[in-house]
């Protein structure tokens, strides 16, 4: 073997070394998830209780891929727990992004008290999540906690 064709060797390994040791340096610097409830929509009310979907904004701040392989909430509105709530479907957090995910949560009028009610009847309501999101990395899963608080817009079903 020639000179020239060992060190075009040797370089093709050292940018092949360089590569694999930038993508596992972006890996090992893990960023958690952000997670911000962009609205509340009634998209049911009965006599026993009703429906409501949570629209959120997950942004991805790692230079890699994410998948959530399960996503729970509790929510409270106006210091009233609602209800809880989880997502088992995978969803796929591209890098860098925001992704739009939607919850639904099912609650009941007994469980709420009477004075639920008028909370729904307002256009903005304060609230209170706490959960979890998991996710898949590509140095293994990671469980990130959720908890934060607010005011955010209710749109009504009708």
């Amino acid at each position: 073997m020639t000179t020239i064709n060992r060190t075009g060797i040797a370089l093709a390994v050292a940018v092949l070394a360089s590569t694999a040791c930038a993508t596992l340096k972006s890996a090992l610097q893990f960023q958690e998830p952000q997670i911000a409830l962009q609205e509340i929509n009634i998209t049911g009310l009965g006599l026993t209780g009703g429906t409501l979907d949570l629209a959120f904004d997950v942004y991805n701040p790692n230079k890699y891929r994410l998948r959530s392989t399960r996503l729970e909430v509790g929510l409270d509105l106006e210091g009233v727990h609602f209800g809880d709530a989880f997502i088992d479907k995978p969803l796929d957090l591209s890098p860098e992004n925001h992704s739009r995910v939607v919850m639904p949560v099912r609650f009941e009028w007994a469980g709420v008290g009477a004075g639920a009610r008028a909370l729904l009847s307002r256009q903005a309501i304060k609230y209170g999540l706490t959960g979890a999101i998991l996710v898949e990395t590509p140095i293994g899963d990671r469980r990130v906690g959720l908890t934060t608080t607010g005011d955010v817009p209710l749109r009504k079903l009708f």
